[in-house]
């Protein structure tokens, strides 16, 4: 069934591609913040004014619809998924993102500005991750988490790229026309691209369980645990998915912000941070995907040094305002919190609760969509209650907490994993 793997190329760069993008998408609106501010009729000239702290909650306010979209979608859309094949679902999230960045291209109104990322948070989550992360596991099924830990690679590249890119243009037209660009060539790549799931579909091996051979390497995987795992740890392994999506997606979005209204950066040098932040995932990524593929770690492992590097980058970027010391700060940020920590998460799922690809991703999804809601609506309340400082501040501390919790979760899974497999995690493997 994988003996032609180079038939299914054109699928897993169609996914890259996709979440290339997506990597702008979800920074969109923070990136560009004063000009999206002003574009919806705030006068952002005098930072700390009322006028720009308004224009701030406004698009923290935006950030929580794309958040709201991707909570209310991505639980049902690797069921549908499931159902219906993967390339139905990559056609459509791609189609959704062309209608949202044209949008924004056009809308002076944050309300409409709100409603259209609420529709690319249901085009990401909805529909890309639901397809978009079982497909590139079976279209490589040697390296699962290896092609997992990929999809955070290409988001984190043009998380990198993209917000020098808006410093040097300062122009929204622009920084909306990139991605704009970019969703054409994914609705082209999702048209063309073939998917394992939707060929074994077509040839009679598919089924609402996903197909035969996924029915059988379910089986395999129940099979070698010497007990099933209890509703507690199935909860904690979905859990994880909302503690580091809190902490992925308060730094992704507001360390920018931290770095101007509390360290006292310039716009430049805050735009290196994001860069820095970035930087610090893709060099993750590539470590990460060398320590599972190569030699072989246990996820659990993972995102347990993931946990406690992140933990302790975050206290120095809070107690430590030299610039220098805050990049270092940021670029470790970036390893422990963005490396993939979040996808590799998945991968521990799929370990504990053996089941439907799609199924499990959306049920992990859900958990990640109610911090990517919760995050930038606290952000907003915290603005509209006292200033934009304060605001980030306390989100950098809830992030701390977040990432503690997330020690404590990777600990308790460990322990779980002895039990149920009879091996421990954190051990040299074999």
């Amino acid at each position: 069934m994988y003996k032609n793997m180079k038939k299914y190329l054109l699928g897993m760069i169609c996914v890259y591609m996709c979440y290339l993008t997506h990597g702008i998408q979800a920074i969109i609106f923070t990136q560009n913040m004063t000009l999206f501010a002003a574009k919806w009729g705030f006068d952002m000239s005098t930072v700390g004014s009322a006028a720009y702290t308004a224009g701030s909650a406004a698009v923290s306010s935006a950030v929580a619809w794309v958040g709201l979209g991707k909570f209310l979608s991505v639980w049902i859309g690797g069921e549908i998924s499931d159902r219906v094949g993967r390339k139905k679902l990559m056609i459509g999230g791609a189609i959704l993102y062309v209608i949202c960045f044209a949008g924004l291209m056009m809308t002076t109104s944050g309300t409409a500005a709100g409603v259209l990322g609420f529709l690319s948070g249901v085009a990401t989550s909805g529909f890309w991750d639901g397809a978009g992360y079982p497909a590139v596991q079976e279209a490589y099924p040697k390296a699962p988490g290896a092609s997992l830990i990929l999809i955070k690679c290409f988001v984190s590249l043009s998380g990198m790229v993209y917000p020098l890119l808006v410093v040097a243009t300062n122009n929204l037209t622009v920084n909306i026309m990139i991605p704009l660009v970019m969703s054409v060539v994914c609705v082209v790549l999702a048209v063309a691209a073939p998917f394992v799931y939707d060929d074994q579909k077509k040839e009679g091996s598919g089924s609402g369980d996903g197909g035969n051979a996924a029915a059988a390497e379910i089986a395999a995987a129940k099979a070698r645990m010497k007990q099933p795992s209890s509703m507690f740890v199935k909860f904690v392994v979905m859990f994880y998915a909302f503690l580091c999506m809190g902490v992925m997606y308060g730094a992704q979005q507001y360390i920018k912000r931290f770095g101007i209204t509390n360290c006292g950066v310039s716009e430049l040098q805050a735009a290196g941070m994001s860069t820095m932040y970035t930087l610090g995932s893709i060099a993750a990524v590539l470590f990460w995907a060398v320590m599972m593929a190569k030699l072989n770690w246990n996820p659990i492992k993972v995102i347990l040094v993931d946990s406690i590097l992140t933990v302790v980058a975050l206290l120095m970027v809070l107690f430590i305002h030299q610039v220098a010391v805050i990049y270092i700060a940021v670029i470790l940020v970036g390893f422990g919190a963005a490396g993939g920590a979040l996808q590799t998460g998945l991968g521990v799922v799929q370990l504990f609760n053996p089941g439907p690809k799609g199924r499990n991703t959306g049920i992990y999804y859900t958990f990640m969509g109610i911090a990517s809601y919760l995050i930038p609506v606290v952000a907003s309340r915290l603005t509209m209650a006292s200033d934009e400082a304060t605001a980030v501040y306390t989100l950098m501390i809830l992030m701390v907490v977040f990432g503690v919790l997330e020690i404590l979760s990777a600990l308790f899974l460990a322990g779980q994993h002895k039990k149920i497999f009879g091996t421990n995690p954190l051990a040299q493997e074999k």
